[in-house]
């Protein structure tokens, strides 16, 4: 389900305060630091999204944020990756999760859109919706199950009588 955010909504000031205590620190990714950045993706999460924060690096600036936390990566978010004006993908090392992490790299990277002049963001395919709901106070939009990854390619594992 692809959701819809109002950056100018009233939320996102509150979810300014709610992410204030965050233990790390969010900011742009850096070009040189991006093969960091793909192998950590790859190795928590898919070749998918690798292939995303490809797409989102590309950009000047780059469309990926990251967390840290002495010096370590620990989340990353992405925006503009798939299709303009949509944020995601993002993700929180599993040992991190549940410290805020993931609300800080959502309202910074959606603070970096409204930056960049979109007064919406859609969250395409979004996982925890109830997350979105919360924070930002996400609308599912209408659709027919049909969405940008309809047709989306997909690697098959090989079958016994393939072998």
């Amino acid at each position: 389900m692809d959701l819809l955010v109002n950056l100018y909504s009233r939320k996102m000031e509150a979810l300014a305060q709610r992410v204030n205590s965050t233990p790390a620190t969010i900011r742009v990714a850096l070009p040189p630091e991006q093969h960091i950045i793909k192998d950590w993706v790859r190795t928590h999460f898919s070749e998918y999204w690798v292939s995303e924060v490809t797409a989102a690096m590309a950009h000047q600036p780059p469309g990926c944020l990251i967390a840290t936390i002495d010096g370590q990566l620990v989340g990353f978010a992405c925006y503009d990756a798939t299709a303009r004006g949509f944020f995601g993908p993002t993700g929180v090392s599993q040992d991190q999760r549940g410290k805020g992490i993931g609300l800080a790299l959502l309202y910074h990277t959606l603070m970096a859109m409204k930056a960049h002049g979109y007064a919406y963001a859609v969250i395409g395919s979004a996982g925890p919706v109830d997350f979105y709901v919360d924070a930002v106070n996400a609308l599912p939009i209408p659709s027919d199950r049909e969405d940008i990854y309809q047709g989306l390619l997909r690697i098959k594992s090989p079958s016994i009588s393939d072998k």
